[in-house]
């Protein structure tokens, strides 16, 4: 048997999945990771932590299959992207706790580019608006605000990565210091027509280019792991974001084929082929998972709470006691009964880009229960879904392409029926759930198993891919329109009372 290890590092836990060459999963181990919230719209992880959970499950998955390491052909890493790690070169000891996606500290750097009128620029090299979610503006205020760290950087005893780079870091022992381009792609600092660093954007940002790491394919060779780490060396065969990694992990390798991760936030992406779409309805331009050095791209929209919300549920509202329950809740009632959630706990994503939007619950009267709230909140996660597949679905036809025509979907969420069935019925387009719904680590895997020549070609893998479900909308279009206009509403009240 041939076995494939991906790395999953997310934003709420570290999970480990050994495949099979068939994309099987043969073991799996995963571990909660901790929430740093030191300020309101600050998010922090412990970097340490980490890498410590992420060598736990592996370790654990290996284990369960009664794998050793002479049997895996390559691991693949996939990774939370934008998140922010700046470490010691020669101690490998991080200088701060990594800054997460969801981070809003950078907003006024960011405001300041967009008065100084760089957003165009910016947006036509990178594919990226003027955000805080992107990883360049989080470096420069590690950079400004730890005491040392500049100067330190400058003399290049510093080292930046996301995730995966710091995964990549420790799994060789400090040896390899890279990342791919689709992590490199979400920085704001990454040229994605060249593949390239781009200097005019290092000026820009003050970002000194020795901390940066080396960008190559995501299915290449990446470097091997330690002796140490799983007894024998593994070669580090593919790496991608989480998002690009769902849409190889979905064999979305073709222009208009369209995947949903439902998971701590929501991530819809389209792939677009080797033509770099700038969109005009508020989502952005990545790069792909590229298994050679040709750039691919895709059209992205982000929704920064998706699965968040039935945290919160659990969490603040204690609404239940654990996230399974929230279907069982929600269906207790026939229909929110007016109520909209509008979940704007870390701002707005796309395609409104309101980052001082803050959670709304409009449509309250007595006989509101909470479950009704509970069912605003998980329909929350389909109406910002459809809000996303709308502008996408724009952006093709003005492009003189096709709407997308169904949606596959993954991630922990997707297999809540009540909420793919009310995804579809807003879309108005089949909603296919996969075989295996954990297509992130797939991704990784497939990548992974493309550098190591367990696959020929990506049309070895689409034929892997496996329907396990379809959700046709069973809503009038008239409906659905209706619903989606109250969720306008809802949303343009949200920013409105913060404008106030």
């Amino acid at each position: 048997m041939t076995y494939l290890l991906a790395l999953d590092q997310g934003t709420s836990s570290s999970r480990s999945i050994l495949f099979d060459a068939k994309g099987h999963s043969v073991a799996q181990a995963q571990m909660e990771l901790s929430q740093i919230y030191p300020r309101p719209g600050w998010v922090e992880h412990d970097p340490r932590e980490i890498w410590r959970t992420q060598l736990a499950t592996a370790r654990e998955a290996m284990a369960k299959a009664g794998i050793a390491a002479a049997e895996v052909r390559a691991v693949g890493i996939t990774n939370q992207r934008e998140t922010t790690v700046l470490w010691n070169r020669a101690t490998g000891e991080p200088v701060h706790h990594a800054i997460v996606w969801q981070d809003r500290r950078a907003e006024p750097a960011c405001a300041q580019l967009r008065d100084q009128g760089h957003a165009v620029t910016i947006q036509a090299k990178t594919g990226l608006l003027v955000d805080a979610y992107f990883s360049g503006t989080k470096l420069q205020w590690l950079l400004d605000n730890v005491p040392g760290a500049r100067t330190a950087a400058e003399r290049g005893e510093l080292a930046f990565g996301t995730v995966d780079s710091w995964l990549i870091w420790q799994l060789t022992a400090g040896r390899r210091h890279v990342t791919d381009v689709s992590n490199a792609s979400r920085t704001m600092l990454f040229n994605v027509h060249t593949n390239q660093w781009d200097e005019e954007l290092l000026a820009l940002l003050n970002i000194p280019r020795s901390l940066l790491p080396e960008v190559q394919a995501s299915s290449s060779d990446f470097g091997l792991t330690d002796a140490q780490v799983f007894g024998s060396a593994i070669t580090i065969g593919g790496v991608a974001g989480d998002q690009q990694s769902a849409l190889f992990g979905q064999a979305c390798f073709s222009a208009g084929m369209a995947k949903n991760t439902y998971g701590t936030g929501c991530f819809m992406l389209m792939h677009t082929g080797n033509t770099f779409q700038a969109s005009h309805n508020g989502l952005l331009t990545t790069s792909a998972a590229q298994p050679q050095a040709t750039p691919e791209y895709a059209l992205e929209g982000s929704v920064f709470v998706g699965g968040a919300v039935v945290q919160w549920l659990r969490d603040g509202l204690r609404a239940i006691e654990h996230s399974g329950q929230v279907q069982q809740l929600a269906e207790s009632v026939p229909d929110s009964g007016g109520v909209m959630m509008v979940p704007a706990f870390t701002g707005l994503g796309a395609p409104y880009w309101q980052p001082d939007a803050r959670g709304t619950i409009t449509g309250i009267t007595r006989g509101t229960t909470l479950a009704h709230i509970a069912r605003a909140a998980l329909e929350s996660i389909a109406y910002q879904s459809a809000a996303l597949l709308t502008a996408m679905s724009r952006d093709a036809t003005e492009a003189g392409g096709r709407p997308v025509s169904e949606l596959r979907v993954d991630g922990g969420a997707c297999v809540n029926d009540l909420l793919m069935q009310f995804q579809a019925d807003l879309l108005g387009i089949p909603v296919v759930r996969p075989a295996c719904v954990e297509t992130t680590a797939l991704g990784a895997a497939y990548l992974a198993g493309l550098s190591s020549g367990v696959y020929a070609d990506t049309e070895e893998i689409s034929h892997l891919w496996r329907a396990e479900r379809r959700f046709h909308p069973t809503q009038s279009r008239e409906r659905a329109d209706a619903l989606m206009q109250q969720w306008e509403h809802a949303v343009r009240q949200a920013t409105t009372m913060t404008a106030a």
